[in-house]
């Protein structure tokens, strides 16, 4: 598997690291969104020329991918780590954690779905899921098919709920957001949609952390061997 790893050079005047540009990168994401997220833009956001930052990152793609293994790692091994829980309430727990987690950031959620997750933290994530799987009695095949699953669930469920979000700012309570999506489908004509406007009050609720753990049980009922 082909990596852009970052290096460990010592960078201009001592000021920079790869933490450090990291870190950048992270405060353009939450303060202008992910377009403002360029080698110029990192730069300037550090006070240095953008050559500096090639000896760290061979491109903005590098940079992006170190980006989304920062916040894959912030959440969740520990949570596949702990082994005197069931196996069910292990993966329950990472994946409450990485959606509250990537939705701190949710301009980060385009960046998760197109960058490939292979740096150090977000392998490491995959070898633990992989551990919980083979644990609950999936064969090697299956685990890591059910792995992707949990994954796919996940992301698309977190990048659904961003995309109703102002990417430069957290995202808002769930009871604001339910507000604002009641809102929405009271607007819809009951006549010529019956039965979205009898489900508006559920449909409201797509958003809520209830309704990502409903469908979360609903899937690892699928994968019980």
């Amino acid at each position: 598997m082909r990596q852009n790893a970052p290096t460990s050079k010592p960078g201009p005047r001592g000021i920079l690291s790869v933490q450090v540009i990291v870190d950048a990168a992270l405060r353009l994401l939450d303060d202008k969104g992910p377009d403002a997220m360029s080698m110029r833009g990192i730069a300037t956001e550090l006070g240095v020329a953008p050559n500096a930052l090639y000896t760290y990152f061979p491109d903005k793609a590098a940079v992006l991918r170190a980006v989304v293994d920062r916040l894959i790692g912030e959440h969740a091994v520990a949570a596949l780590a702990a082994t005197e829980r069931p196996w069910r309430q292990r993966i329950h727990d990472l994946a409450l954690e990485l959606r509250a987690g990537l939705l701190r950031h949710p301009g980060a959620a385009g960046l998760v779905l197109g960058a490939p997750m292979d740096g150090p933290q977000a392998l490491a994530l995959g070898e633990r899921l992989l551990d919980v799987l083979a644990e609950a009695g999936l064969d090697q095949d299956d685990a890591a098919r059910a792995s992707y699953l949990v994954i796919v669930y996940l992301l698309g469920f977190v990048a659904l709920e961003a995309a109703e979000v102002d990417p430069t700012r957290p995202a808002p309570p769930e009871d604001e957001r339910v507000a604002s999506r009641q809102a929405g489908f009271d607007a819809v004509s009951a006549a010529e949609y019956p039965r979205t406007a009898a489900s508006a009050g559920t449909m409201a609720r797509y958003i809520t952390t209830e309704q990502f753990a409903w469908g979360l049980d609903r899937l690892l009922d699928g994968l019980q061997p």
